[in-house]
């Protein structure tokens, strides 16, 4: 029984790993990349270690095992905001068939602030300013 969740953890762990590479292949833009490489990649490293976890049967191994899961879990997604956040300063072009760019108009490219979310505190202090009037 323990073989037949090894072979399939392992499974689909290298499925998701080649579904990954494969996105990352066909995304037009940086950004639709590092979705795909956050999302699959991880659930497909997090799938291959459990199942090295379940082939060892170590209670060593299998904490690491559980640590490094929640290491990657954890740094995936922020690693991969920042590569976005980075890919956005610099200018790099979204996909031509992409029709919302959230951050237009809203960033400030010389200090990297956001400016909405200015105008909108502002907009509370001055609303709880005049309620205490």
């Amino acid at each position: 029984m323990n073989d037949i969740l090894i072979y399939i953890t392992s499974g689909l762990g290298a499925l998701f790993v080649l579904l990954a590479a494969i996105g990352t292949l066909r995304m037009p833009d940086q950004y639709l990349r590092i979705s795909v490489n956050t999302k699959a990649a991880t659930l497909g490293v997090g799938l291959l270690l459990t199942a090295s976890a379940l082939f060892f049967l170590d209670l060593s191994v299998t904490t690491r095992v559980i640590a490094v899961i929640i290491f990657i879990f954890i740094t995936a997604p922020v690693s991969a905001h920042l590569i976005g956040r980075t890919s956005y300063f610099i200018g790099n072009k979204l996909w031509e068939n992409s029709y919302i760019d959230d951050l237009k108009g809203k960033y400030n490219k010389s200090t990297h602030e956001l400016k909405g979310l200015n105008k909108r505190k502002n907009n509370e202090e001055e609303t709880e300013s005049k309620s205490e009037s």
